[in-house]
């Protein structure tokens, strides 16, 4: 399967987190072309601002798998992951990230100075992650758009 195929499954999650009454963000864990995980952010129905899609989908599956090596999956998520999810990746080993907007989009509409943070936790850990950007992109930005001229950033 495609990446494209997996993205829209991340942007989908990231459509439901806001039916949900979180932030607009969704990831999803793919190993041999089968998602295996997905997750949505929930720091709002959570009570928990860690509790980001990406860092939330580690931990669920590392906890119910006994996983802690994720060297041949890859991560789906509708937008650039922060650096704590980030930092996550690292240590989760990940094989491979795809993102949709970046976090210089993000930013871009919240009138806030972005940076590649994934880019610099990796480089800077010393990590081997793949990193793939971009994939739906403009789907993954309509929902972030709909969701911050709504509700600005709490």
């Amino acid at each position: 399967m495609s990446d494209e195929v997996f993205m829209r499954e991340a942007v989908r999650l990231s459509r439901e987190a806001v039916l949900h009454g979180n932030e607009p963000f969704g990831a999803v864990l793919v190993k041999d072309g089968k998602i295996v995980c997905r997750n949505e952010n929930q720091i709002y129905t959570a009570h928990d601002h860690t509790e980001h899609a990406e860092i939330g989908l580690i931990r669920r599956f590392t906890r119910e798998t006994g996983i802690t090596d994720l060297s041949e999956y890859t991560l789906y998520t509708s937008c650039e992951p922060c650096f704590m999810c980030s930092g996550a990746m690292v240590w989760a080993k990940l094989g491979r990230l795809v993102y949709g907007a970046s976090d210089i989009d993000l930013c871009a509409l919240l009138g806030v100075q972005g940076s590649e943070c994934s880019r610099i936790v990796f480089e800077s850990s010393g990590a081997n992650i793949s990193v793939t950007l971009g994939a739906c992109r403009e789907a993954a930005l309509e929902v972030l758009k709909e969701y911050f001229a709504a509700h600005g950033k709490n």
